[in-house]
């Protein structure tokens, strides 16, 4: 298999396979990469734009059809262009997604993402397996996007999972700064654990939801990572989001991060795609060792050497979905010259 993610020069047309989007382009290109029968892959953006438009987002954020039509105008454009990525959807709600499912305030500041409010105490997360999902005003929101995509037949444009984040993640935003200490506290053993396996119920029962409204299988998925366009996964049916990790020891990876991966790796799913930001090169060399990781982004790619990046990624059969890094005062041709030489060498 490549290890690394980039691109072709042509795009496949082909036949997207899951039941609700049979019209979904270029999917055979993707099953080739991953088969390690074609070539790795690029996306193309089809114009200059900002990850995460914050204009009037605070509207969007609490009206569905104004999110899906600013979501689409951005996915509408990938359509005819020259870009092996696959065009995708996802209600843009942020961060606090699962923290809101769990009783978490949040607050929405101008020109800003939500961010949550108050961490909740150890007896309000005990409560969490109780919450009715479907019924929390946030899981309704994101309901109403992917019916008003449906109902819009869409079928070019695939809609993919919205910001479930990462266990040890979600963990830290429900639970604030004090599961560090506890970390490093002996007296507590137990209660991080714990903590771990109640978030991670959390994240399999609302991703399961949503996949099922989207009519993905549990083991595949497409996902855009908070793009306009995603790649097909064949063998990874999950995205886990763990920036926190980059404040944690390696002990600390192995004895919370890396149980909470393989537990949300259910059959029949085998594998997951993982972000994470920052610079943690043992984090990194941690995850790939997993063969439950099948691809990783890396939020900061110029913070990591290029060839050892890649080196490892091809040692593991790791796919390195992420972006390359531009050095300094580097031209277009100079850039793809380098990457490359780096792919050949």
């Amino acid at each position: 298999m490549p290890s690394l993610l980039l691109f072709s020069k042509e795009a496949v047309m082909a036949q997207y396979p899951f039941k609700k989007c049979m019209n979904y382009t270029k999917s055979d290109l993707h099953k080739q990469f991953w088969s390690g029968q074609g070539p790795c892959l690029i996306f193309i953006p089809p114009a200059k734009m900002e990850l995460y438009d914050l204009n009037d987002y605070e509207y969007r954020f609490y009206h569905p059809e104004a999110m899906w039509a600013h979501e689409m105008s951005r996915a509408v454009k990938v359509l005819d262009w020259p870009t092996d990525g696959i065009p995708t959807v996802r209600p843009n709600l942020g961060v606090v997604f699962l923290p809101a499912i769990a009783g978490q305030t949040f607050q929405i500041e101008a020109n800003s993402m939500p961010w949550p409010g108050t961490p909740l105490s150890r007896e309000q997360i005990r409560l969490i397996d109780k919450i009715s999902i479907s019924e929390t005003d946030i899981y309704a929101l994101l309901d109403s996007f992917y019916n008003i995509h449906f109902q819009h037949d869409e079928s070019q444009i695939a809609p993919y999972v919205a910001d479930t984040q990462g266990v040890f993640d979600i963990a830290h935003l429900l639970y604030g700064d004090e599961i560090f200490y506890e970390l490093i506290d002996d007296s507590q053993n137990g209660w991080l654990e714990e903590l771990m396996e109640i978030v991670t119920r959390l994240y399999d029962s609302v991703t399961g939801m949503i996949k099922k409204v989207i009519g993905e299988s549990p083991d595949q998925m497409i996902h855009g990572h908070g793009t306009e366009q995603g790649l097909f996964f064949p063998e990874a049916g999950i995205r886990l989001s763990e920036d926190t990790a980059t404040l944690l020891s390696p002990e600390m990876i192995e004895r919370l991060i890396i149980p909470a991966i393989r537990n949300c790796v259910k059959e029949p799913n085998k594998g997951v795609f993982l972000h994470y930001c920052g610079l943690h090169p043992t984090f990194f060399d941690q995850l790939t060792a997993m063969p439950e990781v099948k691809a990783i982004d890396l939020g900061n790619p110029e913070m990591y050497d290029l060839s050892a990046v890649l080196r490892r990624c091809a040692e593991t059969n790791t796919v390195l979905y992420s972006r390359i890094a531009v050095e300094k005062y580097e031209k277009w041709r100079t850039y793809t010259e380098r990457v490359v030489r780096e792919l050949v060498e």
